[in-house]
């Protein structure tokens, strides 16, 4: 197994969007069970306070980077990841595998309607994609019960769940043992917002540069509250590259 890149405790496995996509294709047809996490600076900062947290980080079969932060730090550290795999443009690409394989779709989390109304982009985008199930849900442990049930009753194959970071990686690793059909698992986060057309999708230029977190910061300006653990998040990551400059010069004696 390839060793993942540590960042600030975290671990990321060493793929890009295309090696990510690849890699779920794979398993899709193989028929491995499959937790997917797009984890972003953010994610790492709550992990480093929440060790149930960072264990269900570690026992995911795939923890992808959905920011350039986390890309940035792998580089400074020493250690690059290939490059990002943003939760939104995978999406698509597991909708493109459903279609071709003809494997099912569920849609769980977000506001009232808008997992419908995403679904039903996701059909004008992939022609013939199978939607097993749509539902709005919550989070709370106290309705896994009614929740469970309705996507056990659709019996997809793959799951797309958007409550939010990190209460979606929390759904899934609570639930997914009760969820037989499903192979593949992944926390979404806002994705289907931006399908159903309610949060814009930041231009393509923004995209190419990844500058999207400062995109949408300018448009939702009350997003500063999440953002605000970025210049922590980046004291440690320097921290750490002290720490690691050190390390070496002491072996090196």
């Amino acid at each position: 197994m390839v060793r993942r890149v540590d960042i600030l405790g975290v671990g990321f496995d060493r793929v890009d969007l295309d090696g990510a996509s690849l890699v779920l294709l794979d398993r899709l047809r193989r028929g491995e069970r499959t937790v997917v996490i797009t984890a972003n600076p953010e994610f790492v900062m709550l992990a480093r306070g929440d060790r149930r947290l960072r264990e269900v980080a570690a026992s995911a079969d795939l923890v992808i980077p959905d920011g350039t932060g986390v890309l940035l730090a792998s580089r400074f550290l020493g250690d690059p990841l290939p490059g990002r795999a943003p939760g939104r443009v995978l999406v698509d690409r597991l909708a493109a595998h459903a279609a071709s394989l003809g494997a099912s779709l569920f849609l769980l989390g977000a506001g009232p309607g808008v997992a419908e109304l995403a679904a039903a982009r996701l059909r004008e985008r992939q022609p013939g994609l199978e939607i097993a199930g749509t539902y709005g849900g919550s989070s709370g442990a106290d309705a896994d019960g009614d929740t469970v049930a309705r996507v056990a009753a659709a019996s997809p194959w793959i799951l797309l769940v958007a409550f939010g970071m990190p209460a979606q990686e929390r759904w899934i690793a609570r639930n997914l043992a009760r969820l037989p059909s499903v192979r593949v698992a992944i926390g979404v986060g806002g994705v289907f917002d931006q399908l159903a057309g309610l949060v814009p999708v930041p231009p393509a230029i923004v995209h190419r540069v990844g500058l999207e977190w400062l995109w949408r910061l300018a448009r939702e300006p009350r997003r500063w509250r999440r953002q605000r653990m970025l210049p922590l998040f980046a004291l440690l990551v320097l921290a750490e590259r002290l720490q690691r400059l050190r390390r070496m010069k002491g072996a090196g004696r």
